[in-house]
């Protein structure tokens, strides 16, 4: 895939940001394209979530998608089956993360990482702050989640 800058991140954003009529379109399009993706961001797995951060994650992974697909144009269909085994070795990368807390635990991610801004824009989403809708609970499965979604639509386009 063709490098995601944070550039075209910010302006799929404010895309986004536009109306509710915009982002209901990207979201009929992302389903009608890419079913996969949205039964993997919306699996009943994600019930320990709470319901905003539900929402928080298909709302950032329709960004992801939306990005990706503003710098590299239509994009393949995604399988399940990819997105399981991204999932699976994301996870064997976060159970031997030695940091103590959240950023720390996420650099083994980022070395030599071909979409390093896609990354940054995920880890600053879920980054901690006052109010934020994301628990810390549900920090690192959101995290693992979307650099998996990253990872699959990378690798797609190869």
């Amino acid at each position: 895939m063709k490098f995601v800058s944070e550039t075209i991140i910010d302006q799929v954003i404010e895309s986004l940001d536009q109306s509710d009529e915009a982002l209901e379109k990207s979201d009929q399009e992302m389903a009608d394209s890419q079913p996969a993706v949205v039964d993997f961001l919306t699996q009943e797995a994600f019930d320990l979530l709470t319901e905003e951060e539900q929402d928080y994650l298909l709302l950032l992974g329709l960004t992801l998608w939306e990005a990706a697909r503003k710098v590299n144009g239509s994009l393949p269909v995604i399988t399940a089956d990819a997105l399981g085994d991204a999932e699976e070795a994301n996870y064997d990368v976060l159970e031997k993360a030695t940091g103590k807390n959240f950023q720390d635990r996420m650099d083994g991610f980022f070395q030599d990482y071909p979409q390093e801004d896609l990354l940054a824009f995920v880890e600053d989403a879920l980054a901690d702050e006052e109010g934020e809708i994301v628990t810390s609970e549900g920090r690192e499965t959101l995290f693992v989640t979307l650099k998996t979604l990253i990872d699959v639509l990378d690798a797609s386009c190869e």
